[in-house]
């Protein structure tokens, strides 16, 4: 986790999983015993905790409305676990669909003045397992096997991370792109042009 000092603020961009299967996939870590569960809610990152200050908040939340604007809502399917072992102890639902959407915004995001070189090559998937003993990583890793979820990706979210622990969303960008044949945002999605809002209060790093 990034140190912050004086006025700066750290922040996290991720795609939240919703409903219901947000409230299934955090009972589930929770159930796995790791430690996080309560302070992050699944959510596929598109950007890792990073440190900035408070002051350019106002640039990074343009830039964010500027990347929401170009891409259209999209399709993405979880279903199927895998593993970072042995190189990190680290449980995730697969995403078997919409991989390609969550890399081109996720290249979008960190870019600009939020451009930062990443440790791992970037891989979309939400954590169900992180820093327990094998014993539990193995038991989400079966547990989990047969979980299978798809919903519309329509919004990107942007995450304070507060002094007790807690991500918490604070603004939420709609997805307003042309799909790839240029017929306009997906049907059906609600995506509202050019909206961008405060987020609902609620409870994000890369993992």
């Amino acid at each position: 986790m990034p140190e912050r000092s004086g006025n700066q603020v750290r922040i996290g961009v991720a795609i939240t999983v919703p409903e219901p299967y947000g409230s299934e996939l955090q009972a589930a870590r929770a159930r796995f015993g790791d430690p996080w569960a309560d302070f992050i809610p699944p959510h596929i990152t598109l950007l890792p905790p990073t440190v900035v200050e408070h002051d350019a908040m106002p640039g990074i939340d343009a830039h964010l409305a500027d990347v929401a604007a170009q891409h259209a809502p999209f399709v993405v399917r979880l279903r199927g676990t895998a593993t970072f072992r042995p190189v990190s102890p680290v449980v995730f639902m697969q995403l078997v669909e919409g991989i390609s959407g969550c890399e081109g915004l996720e290249a979008d995001v960190r870019a600009g003045v939020l451009a930062q070189e990443l440790r791992f090559p970037y891989h979309p998937h939400v954590t169900i397992a992180h820093e327990v003993p094998d014993a539990q990583l193995d038991m989400a890793f079966d547990g989990m096997a047969d979980f299978d979820a798809t919903f519309v990706v329509t919004h990107l979210h942007c995450y304070a991370h507060g002094d007790d622990g807690v991500w918490r969303p604070s603004r939420d960008f709609v997805l307003t792109g042309p799909e790839p044949d240029g017929t306009g945002t997906a049907a059906g999605t609600g995506a509202d042009v050019g909206a961008s809002r405060p987020a609902d209060a609620g409870s994000v790093t890369s993992t």
